[in-house]
């Protein structure tokens, strides 16, 4: 099982529930691929599914399932991965994420603009949150 210490950042400042998403999803996949970045990114699935990234951490969806079309086609499938973003969410759930990261311009944004600005901030709060 992967210790906390050996949690991503994001999740490490995320719900104690990611968390064990995580850890328990990362154990199964170790079990069935081994450890690795298979296992890694099975686990990230996992908590996708219940949890969106919003800045520099994991916050409760208020839908679970997919969060954008690469997730929602399985293996192999075509589309962008929205990198922790629940892509799928309406319009004004976007809106309201990218308000409370302080992104300019939203009022103007189509959804696809908001999925682009919230990816950029979040990765901008990551960044900070690990002082580099």
């Amino acid at each position: 099982m992967p210790t906390r210490k050996d949690m991503p950042g994001t999740l490490k400042r995320s719900p104690k529930k990611a968390q064990d998403t995580y850890a328990k999803a990362h154990d199964s996949a170790v079990d069935s691929y081994g450890e690795g970045e298979r296992a890694h990114r099975t686990a990230l699935a996992a908590v996708k599914h219940s949890f969106e990234k919003v800045g520099d951490h994991w916050e409760t969806k208020s839908r679970k399932g997919p969060s954008d079309k690469k997730a929602a086609g399985g293996p192999g499938s075509s589309g962008r991965t929205a990198g922790g973003i629940d892509a799928n969410a309406s319009k004004k759930h976007l809106m309201d994420v990218a308000k409370r990261l302080e992104i300019r311009g939203r009022s103007r944004m189509t959804k696809a603009d908001l999925v682009e600005a919230i990816q950029k901030a979040n990765k901008s709060s990551t960044r900070k949150a690990r002082g580099s």
